[in-house]
Order: C-alpha cells, then sequence, then structure tokens
C-alpha cells in the first residue's frame, strides 16, 4: 500500500520532527509533504506547499492565517492513505486527484495550542491573535471530523482533542531514544571540564529559556530543597531568569545550549531533573530518566503520563509550595536509577514503531472504513 506522511514546518531540531523522521523510517516509501522544509539538511525529498515560495515561511506567526488555504490546495495525488503529523493545522491537508479519497489518519502532537488553549502558551493571547483564532476555530473543528482516526501523543492531548474537535482519540506516546541516553556519552574535553566546574549535587532545568516552559520554578525547588540549580539551554527568557535567581539569592549555574552527549552527562550528574512545564507529552522527563535519574515534574499534562509519583520521581500540584517543592524533591531522590531506566523503555522508540504500523494497517483496512462511516 502507497501512503502519504505530512507534517507542518520542518526545523533541524524539535520533538514533533523526531515523530516525522521515525515516521519516515516506518514508512521508507510514503511521499512526504510539509509547509516548508527548514530542516538544514536533516530531511530530504520532502516536498514543500505554496507557502514554501513566499517570505511567510521566515514567521510562523504570519503565516498562521494562512496555513489552511496551503493544506487545502495540495497537488495531486495517488495514495492508499494519508497519516498526519499536526500539531497546527496538518491534519486539514487534502490531496487533488485520486488520494483525495484516500482515508486519512492523524497523529495528533495538539490541537493548535494558539488558537484552542492560549493560555498555555502566550502566543496566542494577543488580541490579534484571538481575533484570528475565532475564525479558524469552527473551520479547524469542522476539518478535524475528515479523519478516519486519530492517535494522540497522550491521555491529556486525547482529553484537549475531546473538547476541542469534539473527536475520540487512542493514544500512542511518542518515541524516544533510550538507548542513546542508557549508555554514558563520549563527551568532548572541554564538555567534561565545563562538568566538572559544575556543584554538586544540583538539580536540573533543560528548555528553551522562554516564559511558559516555567524555569523560574526549578530556581524555587531548588531554594526549596537547599540545593543550586544548572539551567541549561538558552533563549530571551535567560535576562529575566537571572535577575529572579539574585532576587531570591539562588545559586544557579545556566550551560549555553548543550550538545546532546553533555545534556545526557547533565541528566546522569543531576540529583533530579525538574521539569515544571505544562507539555503535551515532555520528552525530556523520559530522556532524564533513561540516564537512571529521576523527575520532578508538573501533576498537569503529558508528565503526569511518564512520571510515576514516589518511583521515579514527583508529581507537583502547587509550584509555589515551598514545602509541596521540598517534600517532592525528597521524594524523587529516593527513586532508584533501575525503576527510572525501566519506566524510560516503556516509551522507547521500538514500541510506537510496532504501536503505529499496527494502527495504521487497522485503520486503513477496508473494514474498518465502512465501520466508521456507518
Amino acid at each position: 500500500m502507497s501512503g502519504i506522511l505530512v507534517h507542518e514546518w520542518l526545523a533541524r531540531h524539535g520533538g514533533s520532527e523526531n515523530v516525522f523522521e521515525v515516521l519516515s523510517g516506518i514508512f521508507p516509501d510514503a511521499d512526504r509533504f510539509c509547509l516548508w522544509n527548514d530542516s538544514d539538511g536533516r530531511f530530504t525529498g520532502v516536498e514543500e506547499t505554496l507557502l514554501a515560495r513566499t517570505p511567510l515561511r521566515h514567521s510562523k506567526a504570519a503565516a498562521l492565517p494562512f496555513m489552511p488555504f496551503a493544506w487545502r490546495h495540495l497537488p495531486s495525488r495517488d495514495a492508499d492513505w494519508i497519516l498526519c503529523s499536526s500539531h497546527v493545522f496538518a491534519h486539514q491537508a487534502r490531496f487533488a486527484g485520486p488520494a483525495r479519497d484516500a482515508p486519512k489518519l492523524v497523529y495528533a502532537h495538539t490541537p493548535a495550542r494558539y488558537v484552542w488553549t492560549p493560555e498555555l502558551d502566550g502566543r496566542g493571547s494577543g488580541a490579534a491573535a484571538r481575533l484570528v483564532s475565532s475564525v479558524l476555530k469552527p473551520q479547524d473543528r469542522r476539518r478535524a471530523a475528515e479523519p478516519v482516526a486519530i492517535a494522540a501523543n497522550s491521555a491529556f492531548i486525547a482529553e484537549r482533542i475531546a473538547r476541542t474537535w469534539e473527536r475520540e482519540a487512542i493514544v500512542i506516546h511518542p518515541p524516544v531514544e533510550v538507548a542513546a541516553f542508557t549508555a554514558p556519552p563520549a563527551i568532548s574535553a572541554e564538555e567534561e571540564a565545563r562538568l566538572d566546574g559544575l556543584p554538586t549535587p544540583f538539580l536540573l532545568g533543560v528548555s528553551r529559556f522562554v516564559p511558559y516552559k516555567r524555569l523560574d520554578h526549578v530556581i524555587d525547588a531548588a531554594m526549596a530543597a537547599g540545593l543550586p540549580a544548572v539551567l541549561a539551554g538558552g533563549g530571551p527568557d535567560e535576562a529575566r531568569l537571572r535577575d529572579y535567581a539574585a532576587s531570591r539569592g539562588a545559586r544557579v549555574t545556566f550551560v549555553h545550549n548543550p550538545s546532546t552527549a553533555m545534556l545526557a552527562e547533565l541528566y546522569r550528574r543531576a540529583l533530579a531533573l525538574v521539569f515544571p512545564a505544562i507539555e503535551d507529552f515532555g520528552i525530556m522527563p523520559v530522556e532524564a530518566m533513561a540516564t537512571g535519574t529521576s523527575v520532578v515534574a508538573s501533576a498537569v499534562g503529558g508528565t503526569a503520563e511518564t512520571v510515576v509519583d514516589g518511583a521515579t520521581g514527583a508529581l507537583v500540584q502547587d509550584w509555589t509550595d515551598a514545602a509541596e517543592l521540598t517534600a517532592a524533591v525528597e521524594r524523587a531522590a529516593g527513586a532508584t536509577a533501575e525503576a527510572c531506566v525501566a519506566r524510560a523503555r516503556e516509551f522507547d522508540t521500538s514500541v510506537f514503531t510496532e504501536r503505529i504500523a499496527a494502527w495504521v494497517a487497522k485503520t486503513t483496512a477496508p473494514s474498518f472504513i465502512e465501520g466508521a462511516a456507518e
């Protein structure tokens, strides 16, 4: 059976890009489409939409209102099925030709956060964004009725899909390359020196330095536990985080944009990863557990499905409660490396590959499609 894989825009790094890469390996003969490809050579042979030939490819915010139009005007193709990896509007994809009648499946990272849940992502909270969202919501819900089946990357997102798109979705957690983190990485002498200069023990926070990642709560947890913090990543929120740390008298070390190998070693050396963000799934907590390190994470969102409170870390309800943060760090410190690694293996790429392949086979079978149409 021939298929088509569809994705949003392609960047060099990203969790959704990791999913698309694995999907490309599972279905190597499928045609592939994206809005535009800015992956610096990571992805080749992926066809682009008409938006790629406009200046809009350089501004996702400006391109947002035009994305549905681009997805509805794809070229003529012949295919037995279409699988859309969607976190904005890729699930609206429609081809001309025979592929227009092919069963469409959606692997949903989330319904567009800017449109449906701006409270979790400030980029959708402005007056202009709210106006655009009010127009896009009815259209998005209507077109979300087209797929014969939807898989969500977490139960948290499946519930959001039910609330926003009014569709049922099964849960298939995204792939994590657990093996890449279970073995100690090879790092350079320079990176080794940087690591040896870090305080010990320390609590680790890792992400882009942007407000919705809530890295200030990593500092709060470290203060509550009487430990130094290490913040790894980079981004525009660094100045605010530095000011916040200084105002609290916190001991915080910033590690800018670590390599994958250095990140793995940061996980390994940390007392715990502190991950306060409310994520759709949250790959980094699984990566940390793969190194044997426990996680203090939010009790809301996808991390509540991966971190087992009291066994592989701790889940936090109120990040402003110093006593709760202290107790959470203590619970996380009591987790064993063996329990953490075993939990991480449940989200390995091999598990995702098996489940996605079986799901596509089942939902593109004539008996399933006929039943869905009844």
